[in-house]
């Protein structure tokens, strides 16, 4: 629709608009002028503060100073709290890695115990030490020994990284083997990785009761690992154990099989 008012009335209309952002901006102007003189008022009453008592001024001025060196202190100490915090966190972190990884470890030896008692059979129970002593413990060269009851030597029967052929045979209480089955201590030399066949870095003796049963003799460890840890001796003593009461009750088993079959042979024999 087309505008029919004379042209005075938009003047004014314009006008009208300009008079309000006129008022505004004097509005405007006359609240910044007087938060200006406020401002200025208190410059003023600070200086005249200053100049009427100047010690006092002085004193105020030291009191903001010592809270902010107070407050700087504070903020380092708790840098320095946070560093140690933080410290702290990355040794339970590594702690809790660790812990991790020996439960691990304990619940693989359970696992590798039940397996060395679930067979009576005196090759699979040979097979299973050799895969705990290298899966555990972390051997590259080592031999499984079995007392042979009719020489009443050690003869190596299984082995990791060289034929069982390799390593020598041993009396009881003759080397470092026949000694430590005679004792039924373990010897443990902590680290290197020795090629040495006649002298090992480990051997643990596999007794039963004072009855020996055989040993196992570590004469080398993987690359990855240098030394032997504190659970490492606690799978010695507890391999030891198990694996010797596993190897003898294979032996039982496999001797009373024997004998019954015999036995049931000669009664066929005389029912015949």
């Amino acid at each position: 629709m087309s505008d029919d008012r004379p042209p005075i009335f938009g003047r004014a209309e314009e006008f009208l608009t300009l008079f309000k952002r006129g008022a505004e901006f004097s509005k405007e102007l006359i609240a910044e002028n007087e938060r200006l003189r406020r401002r200025i008022l208190d410059l003023e009453q600070h200086q005249q503060f200053a100049a009427q008592d100047p010690e006092q001024w002085d004193k105020l001025r030291e009191e903001l100073i010592q809270r902010i060196s107070s407050l700087e202190a504070e903020r380092q100490s708790f840098l320095e709290r946070m560093h140690v915090l933080e410290e702290e966190n990355h040794q339970f972190a590594a702690r809790y890695v660790e812990i991790e990884e020996e439960n691990n470890n304990l619940a693989n030896l359970y696992v590798a115990s039940f397996q060395l008692h679930s067979t009576l059979d005196l090759s699979e129970v040979v097979k299973i030490i050799l895969e705990i002593v290298i899966n555990l413990v972390g051997a590259e060269v080592f031999a499984v020994y079995v007392m042979d009851e009719r020489t009443n030597r050690l003869e190596a029967v299984a082995s990791e990284g060289a034929e069982p052929s390799s390593f020598p045979s041993y009396s009881l209480g003759s080397g470092i083997v026949g000694r430590a089955v005679a004792s039924g201590e373990i010897h443990c030399e902590d680290g290197g990785r020795r090629d040495d066949a006649s002298r090992p870095v480990v051997c643990v003796p596999l007794k039963v009761q004072d009855r020996p049963v055989g040993a196992i003799a570590i004469h080398r460890l993987l690359q990855q690992k240098e030394r032997f840890t504190p659970l490492d001796h606690e799978l010695f003593t507890l391999l030891g154990g198990h694996a010797a009461t596993a190897i003898f009750s294979a032996r039982l088993y496999s001797e009373s099989e024997r004998k019954r079959n015999t036995i049931q042979g000669f009664i066929d024999l005389l029912t015949k």
